[in-house]
């Protein structure tokens, strides 16, 4: 792999010339006829009897839609995270939405039909394509009494476009094309939104400084259509939730994520436990930097002297060849994602912040970042090159059995991060051990204490906004609140982040609580590594056959596998030791 060559903007072309292109028209027109083909084997299906043969054709149908759907919509989806501003992509991601209304009834048709059949019986006429889908049809079955009336889940799909999915869509659209500017030292300076919150990162304390007051001065300023989005969704959530039966929007999110309740307390507790730790590697971090108290804004400023620049091309050969010392499947399928385009690298006006790994068709991904010449910018990119691995993995199932929840989802993505983490410890001067062990914590401690804050957010708006909307400045409240509660005397209390709910995308989402799953990946994924450690010699297959069968069973069922208990403290305290060790280590560094 030549770095000096490595493409720094994804290719598309290779999915569709372009939205005008005839093969694009043609994808467009199949996907029709594939829906109208799944509609036809759901009403044949009502009119039968129930048998193995209907259920597999209605099985087959729907696969047929969400391929070919994966790979529309991602062509598009990658149209609109780099360019807001592109219309035509707009205007394409638009008609698609209407193209799926169909679909979506469908569905909820079809899982209603299969929550009437008697699955034990169909499962015993030896059909091998619905038995493979076992997993799938139980959830479905489960789901079918959460439905409610055929009319009225019609009725929810048909306003699904131009409600909780248009409010999603303003507050990417708003956020993405925000251009502040911003008054640093060097003099002011206009940058989109995600240019300015890179700046966090910033060596110098007075560029961060005048980012994070120009970031709130800007989500001020844009507070109005944040929180109509915020009150819409969340009221929309509510309403929804009640009506279908569950006790909570977080009783739904936990299905979604085949995770139960008492997972959830044991690993949150375990997590609550922890947050004396966390505070104690903020202290050392201020103290490292020579402050008093970290205020949020030196929350991802760098630590140490590292001689590694940490630029994206030697980032990205470092994540290559760290990765083949897992496996050599392993870092060749790094090495094709760089070669073949498969990530998008820079900021740029119109771009979505942050990062994510989308499927767009067998075993290939597309990787969106906002790279910042930093370790934590190359560990991102090894996480998000984790999901498209566990892309690779599940290839040979249907798009049914690929339904991974999030719970699981992070799975390869903690375990790529701690592989070129373990690494460029073993690897780096004292200086780079330093920056690499903090970068580590930083992101251990978003996703142990910060991921925290966010599911006591969303807990607390979910709950008042059963009486009535709530002002953006009760959502900054609660979101300080939070914060308070968490990271505690770790950070100045004078310097938190009341807009954290404007920031983040996760919370503008219909599927609730886009939050834990991060910690539940974390902790999960670093259990995983420690068991590697121990027997690696035949870990490599066990763990691709976990990564293909997240979505054949439920968290609990699959950690078995490794002997993991999801349900206990002990689990989840073991991998947080894990943290509690680097905290102790940077403690004697600093």
């Amino acid at each position: 792999m030549s770095a000096a060559t490595l493409p720094l903007d994804w290719d598309t072309a290779s999915l569709f010339p372009n939205l005008e292109s005839a093969l694009f028209e043609t994808a467009c027109k199949d996907l029709s006829g594939r829906i109208e083909a799944f509609g036809e084997a759901v009403e044949t299906a009502e009119r039968g009897v129930g048998t193995a043969a209907d259920l597999e054709r209605v099985l087959r149908t729907q696969n047929d839609v969400l391929e070919l759907n994966q790979l529309v919509n991602g062509f598009v989806h990658c149209l609109i995270t780099t360019d807001s501003r592109n219309d035509a992509a707009q205007a394409a991601s638009s008609e698609n939405e209407q193209r799926l209304l169909p679909f979506q009834k469908l569905s909820t048709q079809s899982t209603a039909w299969i929550g009437t059949l008697d699955l034990a019986k169909i499962f015993a006429e030896g059909n091998a394509y619905v038995n493979e889908h076992e997993f799938v049809l139980r959830k479905f079955h489960e789901a079918s009494q959460h439905l409610m009336s055929p009319a009225e889940e019609s009725f929810a799909s048909e306003l699904e476009p131009s409600g909780s999915s248009a409010w999603k869509k303003l507050h990417g659209n708003v956020g993405s094309q925000l251009q502040v500017t911003v008054d640093l030292p060097s003099g002011p300076e206009t940058v989109p939104i995600s240019a300015l919150r890179a700046m966090a990162y910033d060596p110098d304390r007075e560029v961060r400084r005048a980012a994070y007051h120009a970031e709130l001065d800007a989500w001020k300023q844009n507070e109005a259509p944040m929180a109509a989005a915020m009150n819409s969704i969340k009221g929309a959530v509510n309403v929804l939730s009640h009506r279908r039966g569950w006790k909570s929007p977080l009783e739904a999110s936990l299905f979604r994520a085949n995770i139960d309740q008492e997972t959830l307390d044991a690993m949150l507790g375990a997590a609550r436990e922890s947050f004396p730790d966390f505070r104690r590697y903020l202290n050392a971090k201020a103290r490292g930097l020579k402050l008093q108290k970290l205020a949020f804004f030196d929350i991802f400023s760098p630590l140490g002297g590292s001689d590694q620049a940490w630029d994206y091309e030697s980032g990205a050969k470092f994540v290559a060849d760290q990765f083949r010392t897992y496996s050599d499947k392993l870092g060749d399928f790094a090495e094709r994602s760089f070669r073949e385009a498969w990530v998008d690298v820079y900021p740029k006006p119109s771009k979505r912040d942050g990062a994510f790994c989308m499927g767009v068709r067998d075993g290939e991904s597309r990787v969106l970042m906002n790279f910042k010449p930093s370790f934590g910018s190359v560990s991102t990119l090894a996480h998000e090159l984790g999901h498209a691995y566990h892309n690779l993995c599940l290839a040979p199932r249907t798009r049914l059995q690929r339904r991974t929840p999030m719970t699981l989802a992070e799975t390869a993505s903690i375990f790529c991060e701690t592989v070129i983490r373990q690494a460029a410890l073993e690897t780096g001067s004292d200086a780079d051990k330093l920056t690499i062990l903090e970068a580590s914590l930083q992101g251990s401690c978003q996703v142990v204490v910060d991921i925290t804050s966010r599911f006591l957010f969303e807990q607390g708006v979910f709950e008042k906004r059963l009486a009535r909307e709530l002002s953006a400045a009760e959502m900054c409240e609660i979101m300080l609140d939070a914060q308070r509660q968490t990271y505690g005397d770790g950070l100045d209390p004078e310097f938190l982040h009341p807009y954290m709910w404007a920031a983040k995308p996760h919370y503008y989402d219909q599927a609730s609580y886009y939050n834990f799953p991060y910690m539940f990946g974390l902790l999960f994924g670093l259990g995983l590594y420690a068991i590697y450690k121990q027997a690696p010699s035949d870990f490599l297959q066990r763990y691709d056959d976990l990564l293909s069968s997240t979505g054949l069973a439920d968290a609990a069922t699959l950690g078995q596998r490794f002997g993991i208990d999801t349900r206990s403290s002990d689990f989840w305290r073991g991998s947080l030791n894990q943290i509690r060790q680097d905290i102790d280590r940077l403690e004697k560094l600093v």
